[in-house]
C-alpha cells in the first residue's frame, strides 16, 4: 500500500456543509422536553402538592427541592466597604489598595475582589477615554 496522503484526494468532497452554522431554529425545543411537558400537562399542581406533602412528612430530598424553590442559593451578595473615589487615573492605586485590604481583613472574598477589580478596570478605561477625548478636542482647537 502506498503512504501517499493524496491518493484519496479525488474521492474527497470539498465542503460537505454550507457555510455558517444554522443549528436548530431559535426557540425550538428538544423532543424529550416536549414529551415530558406533554406528560406533565395539567399535573403540575398535583405534583407540587405531593412534593410539599413529602417534605412536610420529613423527606429530605423533597424538602431540599421545596427550599431551593422558596429560597434559591444566592449567586452573589451586596458588598459594602469603603472604596475611595476614583476621579483620575492617579486615584486607581488607592482603590486597588482598598480592595486588597478588604480581602486581607476578611470583608471581601478573593472572588468578590476580582469582580470589583473588573469594575475598577472598566471605570479606569472610561476615565482614560474621557481624558483622551478632552485632549483631542484641545489639540483640534474647535476645528471642524
Amino acid at each position: 500500500m502506498s503512504d501517499d496522503p493524496r491518493k484519496n484526494a479525488s474521492n474527497t468532497r470539498g465542503r460537505p456543509f454550507a457555510p455558517g452554522n444554522p443549528g436548530k431554529a431559535k426557540g425550538s425545543r428538544h423532543k424529550v422536553t416536549l414529551a415530558i411537558e406533554a406528560l406533565l400537562d395539567g399535573e403540575a399542581e398535583k405534583l407540587t402538592k405531593k412534593a410539599i406533602d413529602l417534605a412536610m412528612a420529613g423527606d429530605i430530598t423533597a424538602l431540599r427541592l421545596c427550599m431551593d424553590r422558596l429560597a434559591p442559593v444566592r449567586r452573589d451578595r451586596p458588598v459594602t466597604f469603603d472604596l475611595p473615589k476614583i476621579e483620575t487615573v492617579s486615584d486607581l492605586p488607592k482603590a486597588t489598595q482598598a480592595i486588597m485590604e478588604a480581602v486581607a481583613g476578611g470583608e471581601l472574598t478573593p472572588s468578590e475582589a476580582a469582580e470589583l477589580g473588573k469594575l475598577v478596570d472598566a471605570h479606569a478605561k472610561a476615565i482614560e477615554v474621557t481624558d483622551l477625548h478632552r485632549r483631542l478636542e484641545a489639540l483640534e482647537g474647535g476645528r471642524p
